[in-house]
């Protein structure tokens, strides 16, 4: 009732695109400023947020485009262009203020989704979902959707560990390179978005 093949391969690649140790900056950055236990909550959300996108997209993902006529391209320029958007704010300082850190949820928008349950994750899982012939293959599949959102949790969850000892200096460091980590992110995903485009016509 399981396969050690089908489980590995989406696995690594969840791994590859929603990147465990490349998000530990980002988050760090986004959250810099709240309380712990606020920030211990929005690694628990954005999770949560990511787990729940994935999931739908996994199990109605090719209809939800089919209905919308949205194609993945078009999903891939869209997710960039709003990584991009939030990456110049990190980049410029705008996250530091107070009124903005404590009204916006970043653990929904940009943590959850688009960065964590981004085009290139909705895509796999809905390819894995796709070529997942039986009940082995099927439940391979969403173990390793669930093992993935669990080790993305665990890393968010102990990152907040550096916070307390790289102090203020060292989180405005942290938030200016998830900045431009995230810029570069969203610049690929437009540019991968793009060439598709291309390609296609």
């Amino acid at each position: 009732m399981f396969d050690a093949a089908v489980f590995g391969s989406l696995f690594l690649t969840l791994f590859v695109i929603m990147d465990p140790p490349g998000i530990t900056p980002i988050f760090l950055g986004l959250t810099s400023g709240r309380p712990a236990k606020v920030q211990r909550r929005m690694a628990w959300q954005a999770v949560a947020v990511a787990f729940g996108v994935i999931s739908v997209f996994g199990l109605l993902g090719q209809q939800i485009l089919d209905y919308l006529h949205v194609s993945v391209p078009a999903l891939m320029i869209a997710g960039g262009l709003l990584l991009l958007l939030i990456a110049l704010d990190l980049l410029t300082g705008k996250n530091d203020e107070p009124k903005q850190t404590k009204d916006v949820n970043v653990a929904l928008v940009p943590l959850g989704m688009p960065l964590l349950a981004g085009p290139g994750a909705i895509v796999s899982v809905i390819l894995a979902v796709q070529h997942a012939d039986g009940t082995a293959a099927r439940v391979s599949v969403w173990a390793a959707i669930v093992a993935m959102h669990a080790v993305l949790w665990l890393t968010m969850r102990y990152s907040l560990v550096i916070i307390r000892l790289i102090k203020d200096g060292g989180v405005v460091l942290v938030t200016r390179l998830a900045g431009m980590m995230l810029s570069a992110i969203a610049v690929q995903q437009i540019i991968n978005g793009v060439t598709q485009v291309v390609q296609a016509a």
